[in-house]
């Protein structure tokens, strides 16, 4: 048996924006992780502690969803702008925060991180405890380009050129703590947040410059998930549909009922059970993307030629990651480490997001420092990379490649697999050992000839092991230029509990 690698057989490009992050007024996710002030002590460019920002430019995340989550349906975008000593403070209380919030870091503060890492912003608005016109406003001082009261009070507070947000999140969650809605109710008030958007183009007939996006059920439900999206796109195509993009998935992998089972201390059925429950986003996105299209097919035609018919909803997974039982008892809340059973799930779910490049728009990790799937934890004055921001490293050549259509597991090997083309003929070849315990050897047949340029290994001697202060490199990726010869069959060894990415030449490239 061998994994099949044909460049011809591909299934769609790898939106960037698949390998988006999430950050969230939760725990020290950003307030004493990513924003230290600028009085701190602690290195810093503006206000932004200067080992996360660093961090962050390497990585150079495509997306940046924020102020939540949960954290989205309490916040006032104008409490976090102007002079910092004039904004008001408030208490969160949101997944156990339990924390003062100044808003030293706002809409400005946010949008100044973007741009120095080469984000591209996707704000959630406020559905639950705000207003239509909150959030236009919100849209305009982000986005109009000059002329009025809005855009005057963003040039006043440092910013005279619009952002250009594009991405916009209508609420978060409201199945759960966004409001406890019903999907029609849902439908009726996004019909009026997203109505009111402004297009910001010169014409009715130019495309909007603006992506709303709708929120979609709850993953880990599997039967809610279901009658959620159903009546969803019932209440969405009776009569008139109103602006709408994307559909938001939230999948975390639970794993929350097993006392004994902590990030760092685990046996070897809390290894098969994280790494078995990430698999189950596979099966999720294609059930949705299924009952995307069945909603799609009943849009009624439009009377008037003025009118457009809805065709195309992308799906979005604006939240996923493990979560592990600890996270809820832990303080700062939400705060948990990462050893390779985490890099794992991270590197086999976005296998899957971009195996189904062809349906997902946008994905975002839960979330980027100090809470839950974290790729950066901060401790005082340090910063530590975790294993996923390996993962992340190294799946960065994926981006803007071009999916194919791989088995995803080897049956004799039982190693994960996905491969993609880049545009310069460049194959690349994710193999991930799921086993806690046993190397593995995988048989890879390319349909012509190629040669292993680079390959990239991430691994550790023990599977609790995690990086600290103290060992800030315990577990990192390792990075090999290799010369061998040129053959369409290649034999890949690889560790126990491992990440491995092949960088593979066509011979008519050498």
């Amino acid at each position: 048996m061998a994994v099949l690698i044909d460049p011809t057989r591909t299934i769609a490009r790898i939106n960037p924006a698949l390998h988006g992050q999430f950050i969230e007024f939760l725990g020290e996710c950003i307030d004493g992780g990513i924003w230290v002030g600028p009085d701190s002590e602690i290195p810093h460019t503006a206000g932004i502690r200067q080992g996360v920002l660093d961090a962050l430019k390497e990585l150079e995340p495509p997306v940046l969803r924020w102020p939540g989550g949960c954290y989205a349906d309490t916040y006032h975008w104008r409490d976090g702008i102007g002079p910092r000593e004039q904004r008001p403070t408030t208490f969160n209380e949101n997944f156990g925060t339990y924390e003062l919030d100044d808003h030293a870091f706002g809409t400005d503060e946010y949008l100044a991180l973007c741009e120095a890492i080469g984000a591209q912003p996707w704000i959630n608005v406020n559905m639950m405890t705000g207003t239509p016109a909150e959030a236009r406003e919100w849209m305009e001082y982000c986005n109009r380009s000059g002329g009025t009261d809005l855009a005057a009070l963003r040039a006043a507070n440092g910013h005279e050129a619009p952002y250009g947000v594009r991405l916009w999140g209508i609420g978060n969650e409201p199945w759960g703590g966004g409001g406890t809605m019903t999907p029609s109710s849902y439908v009726d008030a996004y019909r009026a947040f997203a109505s009111s958007m402004p297009r910001f183009t010169g014409s009715v007939f130019e495309t909007p410059a603006t992506y709303p996006i709708a929120s979609g059920p709850d993953g880990n439900k599997p039967q809610e998930r279901v009658t959620w999206t159903r009546d969803f796109f019932r209440a969405l195509t009776a009569y008139r549909q109103p602006p709408i993009a994307g559909y938001d998935l939230h999948f975390y992998n639970w794993n929350i009922d097993h006392e004994d089972d902590t990030p760092t201390a685990f046996d070897q059925a809390g290894w098969d059970r994280v790494i078995a429950g990430c698999l189950e986003l596979e099966d999720v996105i294609v059930e949705q993307w299924g009952l995307i299209e069945e909603g799609l097919d009943a849009v009624p035609m439009p009377e008037s030629s003025l009118d457009t018919r809805l065709e195309r909803i992308d799906l979005v997974v604006g939240e996923w990651g493990n979560w592990h039982r600890d996270a809820f008892f832990v303080r700062p809340a939400l705060r948990q480490q990462v050893t390779m059973r985490d890099a794992i799930t991270t590197a086999l779910t976005l296998d899957i997001l971009q195996r189904h490049a062809d349906k997902i728009s946008i994905a975002c990790n839960a979330q980027t420092v100090n809470v839950l799937n974290s790729l950066i934890l901060t401790d005082g004055d340090a910063t530590v990379l975790t294993p996923n921001y390996d993962v992340f490293m190294m799946y960065k050549a994926h981006r803007g490649a071009t999916a194919l259509a791989v088995e995803p597991v080897d049956a004799a090997s039982g190693v994960h697999a996905f491969a993609s083309v880049a545009d310069d003929g460049t194959v690349l070849v994710n193999l991930t050992n799921p086993s806690m315990t046993d190397p593995a050897d995988v048989t890879l047949e390319f349909a012509a000839p190629v040669r292993i340029a680079r390959r990239e290994t991430l691994a550790a001697p023990t599977p609790t092991l995690h990086n600290t202060v103290g060992s800030p490199d315990a577990v990192r990726r390792v990075v090999e230029a290799l010369d061998g010869d040129a053959a369409t069959t290649h034999v890949v060894h690889l560790p126990a509990g491992s990440v491995t990415v092949l960088h593979a030449m066509p011979a008519r490239s050498l």
